[in-house]
């Protein structure tokens, strides 16, 4: 611990007098980044109030093997994984738990109504996504449900040239992967058709997987507006050995999205969403007939949006939401529930001040209602540094299997109360040149009734349970620096403290499974004849646990038609677990060759 401490601190000192010791300018990229999430309509990143990352994906796209391993890149994303190659794994976000998390497709939410473990269960594969939008924080008063920790917003491609890829690879473990992506753009519409695949025997017994997916997007420009259909699926089956217990297990889903969004002039749109989830869960794969769940959920979800301008620095923001889910389980039974909502937003910019102040109200069947407010601020000192500060409100309900569950193991608790969070952040902002972007933010999050599972010893089941007593407070930081025009280097540090007073000596599932120092170190090159190499280094330390390195690595061709690559992961040979009794692997290697007919846009 005083080892990592000591090397943290010294990065805190590089990061700080590299970035001193650089010459100002006005104009940085960092400042025309459009930022989608946490903000009622799309902002630079300048000008966003809240703490929010933006991956990329379309940059780079052989440097990361999965999503996952681009979330990596946020130190304050923590990533519990269970299944190697995108099988299954949850995120935690500010020392949240991995079911106060909301996922989104396109602002569509995709949270699974059965278990959040099945959050990433996403159906577009990467290579149809354009981006990947992180909000730190609660995001519950644009949002609603589940967005207590943070909000991740997957956003697919707006294709611009027409072009056909092509890719295929294998790898260690029984590795093999293969994608295929079209684009077809017209003068007043555009087609994006992707489909991939990929799978494994298993590093070890029971770890096998096979992950398929595709989606097609279609998009045209009518008198109305623009009009958006996004329709994609999923099926995954892997050997989940001690994902939850000491138990063989095995398990399939499959996944169903449909949406449409039409813009109705230039202030005003409305959005239609459909999400179906199946789960088959097998305890003991070798003795299937011992124990076997089966659940299939069904969400919807429609929204209609307005803007108007208010005088010459003021626009106001305001709708209706409605949302439903239901599920048909041979273990949790059949349940379902609805919900509608309205939000009002009031954005306020004036000279080097914004302003951003919400309130949502949200009604939901069974008698329980909820109001989540927000405000948040920001204040330019200079042309390059800027402050900013937000107080925001988030709650979660809690899914069927919180409130019905029941195995061997676990039992839940159909009581359970809705659970809600308090988060505070104040931080920094620091825009130096075209070449550099560094920022610094504090937080504190106090929590309410939050969902956990407890037992009073190892002989006894997991119960849910509402718990007090939650604090996180923590300190994140990142800097982005373009040392020439082939070189980039990315540090992050986030630093988290936590206070859990009411398990009265009980033992906990949840509670305690998050990362007290998350450190990432990322350095890109691109020396000679159009190859990258990319490198990239997490240290992370769990709670009462050592820390551990885990080193990445790929290399590839970005110039011409034709594009090798090779990925290494954990290069390192690390041996460790982000979930306690579910190793993950050891080094690995997945090499294969992606053809590009026609011209992808820069």
């Amino acid at each position: 611990m005083i080892g990592l401490m000591k090397v943290a601190c010294s990065f805190l000192c590089c990061l700080v007098g590299v970035v001193a010791g650089m010459a100002q300018e006005t104009v940085a990229p960092a400042k025309a980044t459009v930022v989608v999430v946490g903000n009622p309509a799309p902002v630079t990143l300048g000008d966003s109030n809240r703490s929010v990352v933006i991956m990329n994906t379309q940059q780079r796209p052989f440097a990361f093997q999965t999503i996952e391993d681009r979330l990596r890149t946020d130190p304050s994303t923590y990533i519990e994984q269970r299944g190697a190659g995108g099988a299954q794994a949850d995120i935690v976000m500010r020392g949240s738990s991995f079911a106060q998390t909301l996922v989104l497709i396109n602002g569509f939410r995709v949270n699974d109504a059965q278990s959040p473990h099945h959050n990433l269960d996403l159906p577009v594969p990467m290579d149809a996504m354009q981006s990947i939008d992180v909000l730190h924080g609660p995001g519950s008063t644009l949002y609603g449900s589940d967005a207590v920790g943070g909000v991740v917003d997957f956003l697919t491609a707006v294709p611009e040239t027409t072009a056909l890829r092509l890719r295929s690879g294998v790898g260690s473990f029984g590795e093999n992967e293969q994608a295929f992506t079209g684009l077809l753009v017209g003068r007043r519409w555009s087609e994006v058709v992707s489909v991939a695949r990929n799978f494994s025997t298993g590093f070890t017994p029971d770890r096998d997987y096979r992950n398929e997916n595709g989606s097609t997007e279609t998009r045209w420009k009518t008198l109305l507006g623009e009009s958006d259909v996004l329709l994609a699926g999923s099926d995954r089956a892997f050997g989940a050995d001690q994902f939850y217990g000491s138990f063989n297990s095995w398990e399939r889903t499959k996944g169903w999205f449909a949406s449409i969004r039409q813009e109705l002039g230039t202030k005003t749109s409305a959005a239609f969403g459909y999400r179906r989830h199946s789960d088959i869960f097998v305890l003991l794969r070798n003795d299937p007939g011992f124990y076997k769940n089966q659940h299939i959920d069904q969400s919807w979800q429609g929204a209609l949006r307005r803007s108007d301008h208010v005088g010459a620095h003021s626009s106001l923001f305001y709708g209706l939401e409605g949302d439903g889910d239901s599920i048909h389980s041979n273990n949790l039974g059949n349940h379902a529930r609805n919900w509608g909502a309205g939000y009002l937003d009031v954005d306020v910019q004036w000279k080097r001040a914004s302003i951003t102040a919400g309130l949502r109200q949200e009604i939901i069947s069974g008698g329980y209602s909820t109001a989540s407010p927000a405000i948040a601020g920001s204040y330019w000192l200079n042309e390059s540094v800027k402050l900013h500060g937000a107080v925001g409100y988030g709650f979660r309900l809690p899914s069927y299997t919180d409130l019905y569950y029941s195995d061997p193991a676990t039992a839940g608790d159909p009581n359970l109360k809705p659970e809600s969070a308090w988060n505070y952040e104040a931080g920094l902002d620091w825009f130096v040149g075209a070449q550099s972007y560094a920022s610094v933010t504090g937080f504190y999050s106090r929590q309410h009734d939050a969902i956990d599972y407890v037992r009073a010893n190892a002989n006894d089941k997991w119960h849910a349970s509402n718990l007090t007593g939650l604090r996180f407070a923590g300190v994140e930081s990142a800097w982005t620096w373009q040392a020439a025009h082939n070189q980039q280097v990315k540090l992050a540090w986030t630093l988290l403290s936590g206070a859990q007073q009411a398990l009265h000596g009980l033992e906990s599932e949840y509670v305690f499974n998050y990362p007290v120092n998350n450190a990432y170190a990322e350095w890109t090159i691109a020396p000679l004849g159009g190859y990258m190499l990319h490198n990239r280094v997490g240290i992370t330390q769990r709670y009462g646990k050592e820390a551990y390195p885990v080193w990445d690595a790929a290399i590839t061709r970005e110039k011409g038609r034709i594009y090798p690559y090779v990925q290494i992961s954990n290069l390192s040979n690390t041996g460790y677990e982000e979930i306690e009794g579910v190793r993950m692997p050891g080094r690995s290697f997945t090499g294969g060759i992606d053809v590009v007919i026609g011209r992808l846009a820069k």
